[in-house]
């Protein structure tokens, strides 16, 4: 018997990094590109808190047709499957709890009117 387990995340924040692309292989034999970015993550009980997710937008992705947009600083709100990825601090040397993201799509469009107002989408409203 198998057990599927939905893992589903929208989380909403600002870039801290460009995001950068690298090349990699897949267990198939076949390469693929993927973006990587970190995204700061304002918690919604205390705004001077926040945590810190990174970021995996694979190539082919809805996601990916919105990197030429994604900027250091740029609010965004992502979809994607979150996993635990610990590591080791190098302030403290302390083990610190992390999260990372495979991104299916990327909602830019909360901001994206008022940086390009010429690519403004008209919606039709019923009165």
């Amino acid at each position: 018997m198998s057990k599927t387990v939905l893992n589903t995340w929208t989380v909403r924040g600002n870039l801290t990094t460009d995001v950068v692309v690298t090349t990699v292989a897949l267990s198939n034999g076949k390469h693929t590109k993927v973006a990587d970015a970190t995204l700061r993550v304002n918690s919604a009980k205390d705004r001077n808190e926040s945590f810190a997710m990174n970021l995996n937008i694979w190539e082919g992705s809805a996601a990916w047709r919105t990197l030429h947009f994604l900027k250091k600083g740029s609010p965004i709100i992502c979809i994607g499957s979150a996993e635990p990825s610990p590591y080791i601090s190098q302030t403290d040397g302390m083990p610190k709890a992390g999260l990372t993201m495979d991104v299916i799509d990327i909602d830019v469009k909360s901001w994206l009117d008022d940086r390009f107002p010429s690519q403004r989408v008209t919606y039709n409203t019923i009165a």
